[in-house]
């Protein structure tokens, strides 16, 4: 099969095409035939030599058909979505015609959409949905900030959230970029940067902050919250620093909770990916309820201009590498 390694660690152009074997059916595990995948700022990393683990094969995530499965947990042919349980990772991933996956870390996806727009679905909405409904606990009518909402992630937590009828603030540093997370269903934009809960009117009264932006904005979004308001920690845009002398005691309200979420879990037992309403977000997205149309579409063949794009960080949204 054709796959994209990893010769070294470094920019897009150590990324090569290679012929590699077919992976073989394992008990437990499914062979995926890939339509296509989204990319991921792991992957990026993974890339680099960042990342504590990175497979010679990268790629989280990726939709496809069933090619095999020895224990029967699904049909061969059917449509499907998987993501993390080590893909990319641990194990060979999704830059690849197929890849093996835990079958904990496989669902069903039935959808007549294109596969662009499926692929633009899985690790995004997954993260986005299990922070907001899970981690923050949102519910209709409570406000709630996303921090980097114009991101690939924060595109689709606006759109659950307002969708869950949630209010919804966002921010951005490019203030041309209100328009866009108004047409998200954004009430308003923020310009994002140091202070922000010194800047908004609703400090005090917010209910749950999503923050993509990372550990240098996490304090300021704990400051914004009400009492037995929440904030989760899921994204790194801001860099990988750790805070600076991190002290709760000196530097966290009273009454207010800190939480954080990471999609690799995904798959374990704690974290199953039942729990995630794939099938239901692809629904709503095919009914225009939510909009999960890729910014760019890639060929398999691209995967290195694909990567200057992403490192570039003018992406605008979710990219997609589709086989054609």
């Amino acid at each position: 099969m054709r796959a994209i390694v990893i010769e070294r660690f470094g920019g897009p152009e150590c990324l090569e095409y290679r012929e590699l074997p077919e992976p073989e059916p394992v008990a437990g595990q499914v062979v995926i035939e890939i339509k296509a995948f989204g990319l991921n700022h792991a992957e990026m990393h993974m890339r680099r030599g960042e990342w504590a683990e990175a497979a010679p094969v990268s790629g989280i995530e990726c939709v496809g058909l069933v090619h095999a499965c020895p224990d029967g947990e699904f049909p061969v042919g059917a449509k499907v979505a998987a993501l993390m349980g080590g893909l990319g990772r641990t194990i060979n991933g999704s830059y690849a015609e197929f890849t093996r996956a835990p079958a904990s870390n496989v669902a069903l996806i039935e959808s007549d959409l294109p596969w662009a727009e499926l692929a633009a679905i899985p690790e995004t909405y997954a993260t986005a949905w299990t922070c907001l409904f899970r981690n923050l606990q949102i519910t209709k009518g409570q406000t709630l900030v996303v921090r980097g909402g114009t991101s690939s992630f924060g595109q689709a937590a606006i759109g659950l959230a307002v969708d869950a009828e949630a209010r919804v603030i966002a921010t951005t540093r490019d203030r041309n970029r209100f328009g866009l997370l108004e047409d998200l269903g954004a009430e308003r934009g923020e310009v994002e940067g140091p202070a922000l809960a010194l800047r908004i009117p609703e400090a005090k009264r917010i209910d749950a902050v999503l923050d993509l932006i990372g550990n240098s904005t996490i304090l300021d979004s704990l400051a914004m919250l009400r009492r037995g308001g929440r904030a989760c920690l899921a994204g790194w845009l801001g860099g990988l620093d750790p805070i600076a002398d991190f002290n709760p005691l000196g530097q966290m309200a009273s009454g207010v909770y800190l939480t954080f979420f990471a999609s690799f879990v995904f798959g374990t037992p704690g974290f199953p990916l039942s729990d995630v309403p794939l099938q239901a977000i692809a629904e709503r997205v095919a009914a225009g309820r939510l909009r999960a149309k890729p910014s760019r579409v890639f060929g398999f063949e691209e995967i290195r201009e694909a990567h200057r794009v992403m490192e570039a960080g003018t992406a605008r949204g979710k990219m997609v590498v589709v086989h054609e």
